[in-house]
């Protein structure tokens, strides 16, 4: 007993359910049985017969075997041991004395900052919240305007959810049964073109209005060099390379001096600021090596050049080269032995790319997270790669040449400040995303790699010599191990996975036993990651059983059909889509949305020639909104609960409310130039 009424009166129902309060996953789940013992029931039949259990099971089990999904909760435990680590403190501290002399430079460090950390941790809850204590009391101290303070902490804490890597986007892939790599790779520059333009708007605001930001008094931005560097600066503007060079040499150059703790400055405190004095050129030198590397010695042999696409050119990647395994969400085995469709495979006019499964195939992951098979587009070296290299890489030399020349003592403290509290963590983030999108593990390894260097960095920030003497042991042990097997990189990767495990497991055990603030933060991280990665289970749960009645009542064709006769191109279906993606960000969140509503264009990607990659990445822009739009609009409502009385909840709203403005920006380049979302994923991979 089917029909299209009911499909579209779940649909409204959900919704309503949704914005009254009740749980999204349940609340799905309940609807799916109701409406679904309704499709299944046949005159005389007993209730226990009725199909709608079998099709539960079903859904649950496809949830359960996918064994991708286990980077979720490998994820959200990263993030929440470095937000409990309480790291961010001094990172803050010494970004905002890096970017000093910036207008409105603390909004700029704000937002940064905000963006840096919700990378590394994706949860915005904590990002807001944790910069709210941390970073809008100086600003609103300083004389700063409330809608600028609160708008860079709101929208700054958002960007973590689009930035590889991303929760939600690996919620999106295992929905539309895409690639997350290849997500995680599109979404890299839109990412980043996002939060430049937020930079753009703050610079621009307090340039024009220097009102809303007034400069700092010098005491609140200034850091005194000690005595012995001032030793070594030389001439009017006080540079200290030179003779902090000369030191290494000539040690008696800062004898008698003494550090603020009372103790003589020996060797070894010239030898380690001379290293921290390096860590730009290491840095720039390791980048560039990189990129290098992969484009002309690790990507060319195999690879065959390939051309961005033209502009406002959306087109979808031919069926033959879609990776086998991916699947749509829950996607029906066969009409003829379960006739209960999935939402988004619904059998309509609309053509798909969907392998046919027999009968008696087993049931289908929702979603598999396929990692790309095929191999990458690029046979040769791309077009002006050595121009373009070299051209930046002269810009690069000559930026640090003017960096070192006009170093003094206090830059030299910056430094060595950014190089304790943010160069570790920068690190982490860069390898955890590289190792996915070079293709050296899977999204769920490269997890696992970052929950690992996560705890690596909490119990440095207590125990920093124990954990450096554990991990030389754990390095020699896993070149040890591989010294008969492997080549150099071999040698660099075990025995760097084996110093950071070593370095990581004794100093924990040890620590829990005599620190009860540790012990605290781990339990705390460990009921956060189970409490998120349940209601993301059940999210799925609910949206396979909730979409596969939907789509078996015709609730799916129904919108498919209306959708096809209103003959859209398909910058209009997009258009459309995003609009409607955009509005549904007002009174919804993103969960629901990606695993409701997302699932009834995905069919229809098909049709349009739009590439499903870039509907992806394009919705992860246009979530932005569901975080910065009222009335629901989560991010003002986490800083509300941390912000002074005095600042009203409308005035977040109207400091948000610029950066919506700048969401749809960013969504409006996306539409012309297809390029910036596409082009990273097909350089690595291909179509």
């Amino acid at each position: 007993m089917s029909d299209p009424a009911l499909g579209l009166t779940m649909l409204g129902l959900i919704v309503i359910a949704i914005m009254m309060g009740f749980p999204t996953a349940f609340t799905l789940m309940g609807l799916g049985m109701f409406f679904g013992f309704l499709a299944f029931w046949y005159p005389g039949q007993h209730w226990y017969d009725n199909q709608i259990f079998d099709l539960m099971v079903q859904r649950t089990y496809g949830v359960m075997v996918n064994d991708t999904l286990l980077s979720v909760p490998l994820f959200v435990f990263m993030g929440y041991i470095m937000e409990r680590a309480a790291l961010v403190d001094r990172m803050f501290h010494s970004v905002q004395l890096a970017f000093r002399r910036l207008p409105a430079s603390l909004a700029v460090t704000t937002l940064l900052v905000c963006a840096f950390w919700g990378i590394a941790s994706g949860i915005v809850g904590a990002v807001v919240v944790l910069m709210g204590v941390i970073a809008l009391r100086p600003m609103l101290n300083a004389g700063y305007d409330v809608r600028l303070a609160s708008g860079a902490i709101a929208a700054g804490g958002t960007l973590g959810i689009l930035i590889p890597p991303s929760v939600m986007l690996i919620v999106y892939a295992a929905v539309a049964g895409q690639s997350i790599v290849k997500l995680y790779a599109a979404a890299m520059l839109p990412g980043f073109f996002l939060t430049f333009l937020y930079l753009v708007y703050i610079l621009g605001w307090a340039i024009i209005n220097p009102k809303i930001a007034p400069k700092l008094p010098p005491d609140k931005y200034r850091i005194a060099a000690p005595e012995w560097l001032q030793r070594l600066e030389r001439g009017r503007s006080r540079r200290v390379i030179g003779g902090l060079i000369a030191a290494l040499f000539r040690p008696g150059l800062v004898s008698g001096a003494i550090i603020p703790d009372g103790r003589p400055v020996g060797y070894g405190m010239i030898v380690k600021d001379a290293l921290a004095a390096l860590v730009p050129v290491v840095l720039t030198v390791v980048t560039f090596s990189t990129a290098w590397w992969y484009v002309t010695i690790y990507n060319a042999p195999a690879t065959t050049a390939v051309v961005a696409p033209a502009t406002g050119a959306i087109v979808a990647p031919p069926a033959s080269t879609q990776p086998e395994t991916s699947q749509e969400l829950g996607a029906p085995q066969d009409a003829s032995t379960s006739p209960a469709e999935e939402l988004g495979a619904a059998a309509t006019t609309v053509e798909t790319t969907e392998p046919t499964l027999p009968a008696d195939a087993p049931p289908q992951e929702m979603g598999s997270l396929a990692e790309p098979t095929g191999a990458s587009a690029m046979g040769k070296t791309p077009e002006h790669f050595y121009a373009w290299f070299w051209a930046f890489a002269s810009l690069a030399a000559i930026l640090l040449a003017i960096y070192y020349w006009r170093m003094d003592g206090e830059q030299l403290e910056i430094l060595k400040e950014l190089v304790v509290s943010v160069v570790p963590l920068g690190v982490l983030t860069v390898v955890v995303l590289a190792v996915i999108l070079f293709g050296i593990t899977t999204a769920t390894e490269s997890a696992a790699i970052g929950a690992l260097g996560a705890l690596y960095l909490a119990v440095m920030s207590k125990y920093p010599r124990r954990v450096w003497w554990w991990s030389l042991p754990g390095a020699i042990i896993g070149v040890a191990l591989s010294w008969q097997r492997g080549d150099f990189v071999t040698l660099l990767v075990s025995g760097s996975l084996s110093a950071v495990f070593l370095g990581t497991v004794v100093p924990w055990v040890w620590g829990l036993r005599t620190s009860p603030e540790l012990w605290e933060n781990l339990k705390q991280s460990v009921f956060l990651t189970a409490k998120t990665t349940a209601m993301v289970c059940w999210l799925f749960v609910g949206s396979a059983l909730f979409s596969s009645v939907f789509a078996l009542h015709g609730g799916q064709g129904l919108i498919e059909r209306w959708v096809l006769g209103m003959n859209l191109s398909p910058v209009g279906f997009l258009l459309i889509s995003q609009l409607i993606i955009f509005l549904l960000g007002w009174p919804l969140e993103w969960t629901e949305i990606i695993v409701i509503f997302c699932p009834i264009f995905i069919p229809l990607l098909g049709h349009f020639q739009v590439d499903p990659i870039l509907f992806g990445t394009m919705v992860a822009v246009n979530l932005q909104a569901a975080f910065l739009s009222p009335p629901v609009a989560m991010s003002a409502f986490y800083l509300k609960g941390v912000a002074p009385k005095h600042v009203t909840l409308n005035q977040i709203f109207a400091g948000m409310m610029p950066y919506m403005v700048i969401v749809c920006l960013c969504l409006v380049c996306m539409y012309v130039w297809p390029g910036m979302t596409l082009w990273l994923p097909e350089f690595l991979y291909g179509n």
